[in-house]
């Protein structure tokens, strides 16, 4: 593994929400999630990564730069949840397929770090400029509009 580079929390500006892309209700881990990101990056790519039953586990401490957003990693805390696909036999098509327990611990995770860093904005990964993706299979915006933290989308 690389040398993780470091980022000062106080200075924390993002919140993004990633999928890991993988299908409907297949229960990896945190730790292959985060073994699939060393592997591919050479480090852990996200700050949290929130397991199927709604387990929230940090694989990133606050003051360490992720590998989640292309050049846009300092001041961003970067969360996935597992899941985001329908699967292979349904051709790996972006999916919400977050499992309610998920989506609460997300919200209560968000509020946390809202807590932390009240100025920070969220927006989902695709929501960056120049991100071809649809990760994480849902519209942030719409989801913290529903969940009364809309200001916060960004």
């Amino acid at each position: 593994m690389t040398k993780i580079a470091w980022m000062d929390p106080k200075a924390i500006r993002f919140i993004t929400v990633h999928c890991t892309a993988t299908p409907r209700g297949r229960p990896n881990t945190a730790e292959e999630v985060t073994q699939w990101d060393i592997d591919r990056f050479g480090q852990p790519s996200y700050h949290y990564v929130i397991e199927l039953d709604g387990d929230v586990k940090q694989t990133l401490q606050h003051n360490q730069r992720g590998a989640h957003v292309g050049k846009a990693n300092t001041g961003n805390i970067g969360i996935s949840y597992v899941g985001g696909t329908e699967g292979r036999d349904a051709g790996n098509r972006p999916a919400d397929t977050r499992t309610p327990e998920q989506t609460a611990a997300l919200e209560g995770l968000i509020r946390r770090l809202l807590g932390l860093w009240p100025n920070a904005k969220i927006r989902g990964h695709r929501d960056w400029p120049g991100v071809p993706k649809a990760c994480p299979s849902f519209e942030v915006r719409t989801w913290l509009q529903s969940v009364g933290l809309g200001a916060h989308y960004g």
